[in-house]
Order: C-alpha cells, then structure tokens, then sequence
C-alpha cells in the first residue's frame, strides 16, 4: 500500500488517521511540526540534547494521546503539549548548591522559632486550602503538590484544559487572598 504524503495537506492526514488508525498519517504531521517544536523546547530549556529528548517525548506522547474529538489546530496543540512538557521538567529540575554557597549559611537555619513560623505558615495554607472548591482544591494538588502536567491533571480527573487554568488561577487567587487576611488578623 503506497502512502506519499508529499502532496497532502495537514487536513486530508489527519483525515486518513482518524479513517483509518494508521499512526504514520499522525507521523508525518509530527514530521512536519519538528523544526519548531524543537525551537520552542530550545528556547525553555536552552540544551539541544534536552530539546531534542523533550520533542520525542511529546511525539510519543501525541502518538499514544491523540484526541478522538475533532482537531482543526494540531500545531497549537503541539505547541502546548511541548510547552508543558518543557515546563514540567524545569519544575522537576534540582538545583544543588555549591559547598562554598553552604558554608556562607548562617547556622540559625536550625532556629526553633524559625521552624515553628513555617509550621505555623503550612497550617494556615493547610486550611485556607480546604475553604477553596472541591475541584479547586484537586487540580491544585494535583499540580503544584504532586507536580503533573496540565495534560495529566485533564487525564485523571476529567476536566478540559480550560478547567484546569481556570480552577488553579482562581484557587491560586482564592488561596492569596484567604492567605492574606489571616496575616491581617
């Protein structure tokens, strides 16, 4: 069975992978989008091997997860699969501290008064969290205290990327100001 994709448009791909499952329509449309995939990997994590391993994963990704709703902006939808995924391991990254930065530390980081404030401070965060909206107290689990994507916070619990922005801008919000007026208490 021949497939020359030369002379077919994104659309007429996208339309023989949806027809028929065949992942090398799919394939050709991840072709097509390499280049600036790779441009916007290089501009988050500024290593061309780690652009290049984070590009893979995402088309690996898009290859297992592609939407079965219908889809008119695949390089968009790329764009934020590659955005994410390049964000998710700059937050994942650890920063270690040279010896000479530690032994510039003062040794109150031990103070009992200190970690009586944090404690205090995880409290006060702890039950400004369970005045927020069930969903909003998910997703923001989900994402800031367990670390998953957008994407992996849609997959486990349902919502659409819409949701998702909007339940954590709005429980961030939520949790600033609750925050704030305890301080003022």
């Amino acid at each position: 069975m021949s497939r020359p994709a030369d002379n077919l448009s994104e659309e007429e791909m996208l339309s023989r992978y949806r027809e028929t499952g065949d992942t090398y329509w799919l394939g050709q449309i991840l072709q097509s989008h390499t280049v600036l995939l790779l441009g916007v990997a290089m501009k988050y994590l500024k290593d061309p091997d780690a652009a290049a391993d984070a590009v893979q994963s995402v088309f690996l990704k898009a290859l297992t997860h592609f939407p079965a709703a219908e889809m008119r902006n695949v390089k968009g939808w790329l764009y934020i699969l590659v955005r994410n995924h390049c964000l998710q391991i700059l937050r994942d990254r650890v920063h270690l501290l040279p010896e000479e930065s530690l032994a510039t530390v003062s040794g109150n980081m031990g103070d009992e008064a200190e970690a009586w404030e944090k404690e205090y401070t995880l409290q006060q965060l702890e039950e400004s969290m369970a005045r927020l909206s069930p969903e909003q107290q998910q997703v923001i689990d989900l994402f800031y205290l367990q670390r998953k994507s957008y994407a992996e916070v849609q997959e486990q619990t349902g919502y659409s990327f819409g949701q998702v922005k909007s339940y954590i801008q709005n429980g961030k919000r939520a949790l600033r100001i609750l925050l704030q007026s305890k301080r003022t208490v």
